[in-house]
């Protein structure tokens, strides 16, 4: 098998921060990898390294000429004037036919190829970008965080096609999920070494945990000799008869050596100040049409989100998720319709754009200490603000010269800290490694906090979501599915329209057709009617809800039998609304 990438004694340094420390690593043809390792640890640089436009301080990197490295960047290299099909033969050199080839299987086709590329929604022009890095035929594929705002549908197409490519990858992702999904080995870059694992990441953390319960052990046993030898000489060593003997047990003593712990597994655990747990809607949305001056993105809004659930905005890329949390968190005005917080709702919004403006010329630790409530103890402070990677020395650095990662996560502890009813999160985890995330998303879940987030990381949709909202030519509606069966339903959809579905579509006869239609028109009918009545009934129920809170100290017993009436009639109508459903995605 012959070696693509050989790298020897590779160090690298800023300043007095070693990020590289004589590391190792062979890659050779085939392999499907997964770079893991804390943010700061050296992924991104190990990459610049390999395609040189990072310098390193010492050792040798070996690229065979049969090599050939597709780096995907996130900085553009199209013209303002350059079509999809004119940027794709510029930057390859390929053929029209070459081009849309390969272009057709990440489902940019047609007239989408003669439009400008820098008019297309952003999940669009980083398909553009994969297909150009694709075009140019690499043996060795380096991904650095691609899923960063992609889209699920073009997700689910990179995976699709990282599974069937023949050449080797190094994807530095922090979705589990998708690294579980695309590669079968891992490394993981951490106290400056390089360590290849041959086997999955679930498999390699699994082991490490493993080695780090066999090393705790093996130190205990070597710490409870020592403590036994050692009373042996405390009580013997004064006794000229017992003095060889002592001198004997000071030797084994000294041979006793415990193994430094220098991999630790991820122990983060965040913790979301809770709020006064209450009953009711938290958010109420009436005909909402939301938009710019100039174009309205969705409207007819008509849902309820009640207070401590969990609720994933979900859609493809320029459908209008970003503009339905900007409406709701005030920074863009409605075009139509109305909505309304539930009675004494503090909101928090974090927004892609936020972390820029963060310019206070203040340390971390100042900033944070401000902006936390008044009961937080100064414990609680530094225990979020390590907990988003800002300790010791980090806590000393002024906010002006932050990255724009370290802005990022300083303004997710801020909101954290603070004690929000409702959170309003704009794909938060874009610049933390995949154990933060995993950590924020448990945190989330298990808080009593209302929260609604765009992500397409399926990782922590997965963790924290229990409910959907989708976002979906020009309309807004809640998904009576699951997460699990969202992505299984797009997936479904993509691979039909490549033409690699498992299941081909029926051929009917013409009155086996016209029976169909008139099953999927009643299905449809009664589908609509159900959904108009679960809107009314929650309209009550919210009613009915406001009531209970003004007037806590009074009973009704008639108001109370009509709420337990509504709230069984929305079951029975929610259940009867999931059966059609899934009929009707049978049917179709």
């Amino acid at each position: 098998m012959a070696t693509l990438l050989q790298i020897t004694c590779l160090s690298k340094s800023y300043g007095a921060q070693t990020i590289l420390d004589n590391a190792e690593l062979v890659i050779n043809e085939r392999q499907k990898i997964g770079v893991i390792g804390r943010n700061g640890a050296g992924k991104s640089t190990l990459f610049k390294i390999i395609v040189g436009t990072e310098e390193f301080d010492d050792g040798n990197v070996n690229i065979p000429d049969s090599t050939k490295i597709g780096y995907l960047t996130q900085h553009s290299e199209y013209g303002e004037d350059e079509t999809v099909m004119e940027y794709l033969m510029r930057s390859s050199g390929k053929q029209d036919w070459e081009c849309g080839k390969v272009a057709g299987s990440f489902q940019v086709k047609n007239e989408m190829l003669d439009a400008k590329v820098v008019s297309l929604a952003g999940g669009y022009q980083m398909r553009v970008k994969l297909i150009a890095t694709l075009l140019k035929e690499p043996n060795l594929l380096l991904l650095d965080e691609p899923t960063n705002y992609l889209d699920l549908s073009t997700q689910i197409l990179l995976e699709h096609f990282l599974k069937n490519y023949k050449g080797s990858i190094l994807l530095i992702s922090h979705d589990r999920e998708f690294i579980k999904r695309t590669t079968n080995e891992t490394i993981e870059i951490e106290h400056g070494k390089i360590t290849l694992y041959p086997r999955p990441i679930e498999e390699y953390l699994l082991y490490k945990e493993e080695q780090l319960m066999h090393v705790e052990r093996h130190n205990v046993k070597v710490e409870q000799k020592k403590k036994h030898l050692q009373k042996f000489v405390d009580r013997f060593g004064a006794k000229a008869s017992k003095a060889s003997q002592a001198q004997s047990k000071l030797k084994q003593i000294a041979k006793l050596k415990t193994i430094d712990v220098l991999h630790p597994l991820s122990t983060t655990t965040i913790n979301i100040p809770r709020v006064v747990d209450k009953i009711g809607i938290a958010l109420d949305l009436e005909d909402l049409e939301i938009g710019y001056s100039d174009r309205s993105v969705a409207k007819e809004i008509n849902l309820d989100i009640e207070r401590a659930q969990k609720i994933a905005v979900l859609g493809d890329n320029g459908q209008g998720k970003t503009t339905l949390l900007k409406t709701l968190a005030g920074e863009l005005e409605k075009l139509s319709g109305n909505f309304k917080w539930g009675h004494n709702i503090k909101v928090a919004y974090y927004a892609q754009h936020i972390p820029a403006s963060l310019n206070f010329d203040e340390t971390v630790k100042s900033y944070l200490m401000r902006v936390s409530p008044a009961d937080s103890s100064e414990q609680d402070v530094f225990k979020m603000a390590g907990n988003f990677l800002f300790k010791d020395e980090a806590l000393k650095k002024r906010i002006p010269v932050l990255s724009g990662g370290e802005k990022a996560r300083l303004c997710l502890a801020k909101i954290l800290l603070q004690k929000n009813h409702v959170i309003l999160l704009d794909e938060p985890t874009n610049h933390l490694d995949f154990e933060t995330v995993e950590a924020l998303a448990q945190a989330l879940r298990e808080s009593n906090v209302t929260v609604v987030f765009v992500s397409h990381n399926r990782t922590f949709v997965e963790i924290v979501a229990n409910g959907i909202i989708e976002v979906k030519n020009s309309r807004v509606k809640r998904y009576i599915h699951n997460y699990e069966e969202y992505v299984y339903h797009l997936q479904r959809d993509i691979e039909e329209d490549l033409g690699i579905a498992d299941e081909p579509k029926l051929n009917l006869g013409k009155e086996e057709k016209k029976a169909l239609r008139m099953k999927i028109r009643e299905a449809k009918k009664r589908l609509n009617f159900l959904e108009r009545n679960v809107v009314k009934l929650k309209e009550e129920k919210t009613v009915l809800l406001e009531w209970f809170e003004k007037n806590f100290d009074k009973f009704s017993e008639e108001k109370t039998k009509r709420l337990s009436e509504i709230d069984e009639t929305i079951d029975r109508n929610e259940k009867e609304w999931m059966e059609l459903e899934l009929e009707l995605e049978v049917l179709t």
